[in-house]
């Protein structure tokens, strides 16, 4: 058997997020049904038709993958290699419009991210990282933002009502009123313009793993820190919070803050 080389598997990740663009672009600014899931959160034709085209593929090049999903059941999710995916992840902005929504196409090995796409297709930016090599946003190399006082910081969350319990709502606005300023929306897009040293720090909670499989390569990559409030690393079984820094110092400033009691 041929050991198949990360290279060949970043290339097969750029093959799925360009399949995954063609049907995005199909379905953007029409008309759709927009259902909700039993967890209430939306869902479209067009999340549902990525997800089965992709998962088609890998069944088709790597049988022996497992794959782990937002719409559809995970198959052989403890396999050496597996594919996490978020065929829309921002579907609230896809179905009113908004070019902010992405594609996530993460592949684990033996649990951990080995490399992962971000691609938002209407204005044609591809996030990537391979685990040892540089971030790139299409063609450039990435490098986070060196801001490192807190009073500095451009702050970003997905909505100020993923943050659903008094803890988090207590913590998130600790951190608010220390930077210099706060924006809210992008989703996955938003983990991307951090990467490329837009955004200094980004707070979420209320997240699944298929939310951020595809981030952690990237933003790592380009120099900056992901894991959950505590500082720790972000795993299958984490508890839903996310906190993404430019660099590891401005990290330990807002992790001191939140963590403070």
């Amino acid at each position: 058997m041929s050991i198949i080389q990360p290279t060949q598997l970043f290339e097969f990740a750029n093959f799925l997020a360009n399949e995954a663009a063609q049907i995005s672009r199909k379905y953007f600014r029409k008309t759709l049904q927009i259902d909700s899931k039993e967890n209430k959160t939306p869902v479209t034709i067009a999340d549902r038709e990525i997800e089965l085209r992709l998962r088609d593929l890998i069944k088709q090049h790597y049988p022996a993958h497992g794959i782990i999903g937002e719409e559809f059941a995970n198959s052989a999710e403890q396999a050496e290699f597996c594919w996490v995916l978020d065929p829309i992840d921002g579907t609230v902005a896809f179905s009113t419009g908004k070019p902010t929504f992405t594609t996530l196409v993460a592949l684990l090995q033996n649990n951990q991210p080995l490399l992962s796409m971000i691609d938002q297709p209407i204005s044609q930016e591809r996030f990537s990282a391979l685990r040892g090599g540089k971030a790139h946003l299409n063609q450039q190399a990435l490098t986070t933002s060196n801001v490192d006082k807190l009073s500095d910081v451009r702050l970003n969350a997905t909505t100020p009502y993923m943050f659903t319990t008094p803890d988090e709502q207590v913590k998130f606005e600790l951190l608010r009123k220390q930077v210099r300023l706060t924006s809210f929306g992008g989703d996955a897009y938003a983990f991307g313009l951090l990467a490329a040293g837009h955004i200094d720090v980004i707070m979420e909670a209320d997240l699944q793993y298929y939310d951020i499989a595809a981030l952690m390569p990237i933003i790592e990559a380009a120099g900056g820190v992901i894991s959950d409030w505590q500082g720790l690393p972000l795993t299958r079984d984490f508890n839903g919070q996310c906190l993404a820094c430019a660099n590891r110092e401005l990290q330990q400033l807002v992790l001191t803050l939140i963590n403070t009691k």
